[in-house]
């Protein structure tokens, strides 16, 4: 029997989606075929403690299942480069510049990737304006305001009026110091997964998020509603589906994705326009989740799709 190879899965963590985390790496402890590995979770607390020393011989591989700051935004996969440990999913600057919206607007922005109209103030800026609205100009509202560091739609509101702008930023500033305000749009928000590494990388099929309340899917929408707000696959012109596919696949490109992301789009469908919106390194991970959703109808099931990124790792960390 060949051995079973040891995979640490870790989990939680300091930041906002620290719940979100916990589900995914029980997801992926449950569902890793247990002929082939022998998986075993550590747990990161909310203040950041672990509750062991992650060395080199610890484990074959690590699945880094954290959402957010902290464990997507490039500060974990750093830590394993130091320790030397293969690890599954995106590389230091890709997981660095995806969990940052203005980095990663600026990289779609220089590799002709469109996206929606939007700008970006740091806590400084906000504190010393004698002019607020000015910060959001030329933007009209109905605006969307974001932390730039943060997922899972955590700290996100959306914004019909001037007098709801104040309460929006700052409630993003309690998770960030910089602030990112989108032009809203009427759009279907479409997904797509990929899967691969640098040179060749797979394309799911595409996804359609329905909006459940006020024309957008909040945290508790995304969450806790007891609708299923994904169609897989969308009800879209086949054009229109591999242009998204076509789409993520820059996306992936120009942050230098590695094993796996799921990339979201507004689809403005009486324009025939298509944005992305974000690229998520490592997205909730659940079957239930989306990026799990979308490759079980391109016909490669969840543990299939933990094999694959997990042999990934093994391949990037030998090269």
């Amino acid at each position: 029997m060949t051995e079973r190879l040891r995979v640490a899965v870790l989990a939680g963590g300091p930041s906002a989606e620290h719940e979100v985390s916990l589900q995914s790496a029980q997801a992926v402890l449950d569902a890793l075929p247990q002929e082939l590995y022998d998986p075993f979770p550590i747990v990161i607390d909310r203040q950041g403690r672990w509750p062991v020393e992650l060395r080199r011989g610890m484990a074959d591989v690590v699945f880094p299942v954290l959402h957010g700051p902290y464990g997507e935004d490039g500060s974990v996969q750093g830590h394993l480069e130091t320790v030397g440990l293969p690890y599954v999913g995106c590389g230091v600057l890709a997981s660095a510049v995806a969990m940052d919206k203005v980095a990663m607007r600026r990289a779609f922005t220089a590799e002709g990737i469109p996206v929606t109209h939007g700008v970006w103030f740091t806590e400084r800026d906000w504190r010393t304006t004698t002019d607020a609205a000015g910060l959001v100009k030329p933007l009209e509202y109905p605006l969307f305001v974001k932390p730039a560091n943060m997922g899972s739609s955590i700290g996100i509101t959306r914004v019909t009026s001037s007098d709801d702008l104040t309460a929006a930023v700052e409630l993003a500033l309690t998770y960030d110091r910089v602030v990112i305000v989108e032009q809203g749009v009427t759009a279907r928000e479409l997904n797509c997964g990929v899967l691969g590494g640098y040179d060749e990388a797979e394309l799911s099929v595409v996804s359609e998020l329905r909006p459940l309340a006020e024309g957008w899917n909040d945290y508790e929408a995304k969450y806790h509603a007891t609708i299923d707000p994904v169609i897989v696959p969308a009800d879209l012109p086949e054009r229109v589906a591999e242009e998204v596919r076509e789409l993520a696949l820059r996306a992936f490109r120009a942050v230098g994705g590695y094993g796996l992301s799921r990339i979201d789009f507004l689809y403005e469908e009486d324009r025939g326009r298509i944005n992305v919106l974000e690229i998520n390194t490592m997205p909730g991970f659940t079957p239930r989740s989306i990026y799990a959703k979308l490759w079980a109808a391109s016909g490669v099931p969840y543990p299939e799709v933990l094999h694959r990124l997990i042999d990934l790792a093994l391949a990037r960390s030998r090269s």
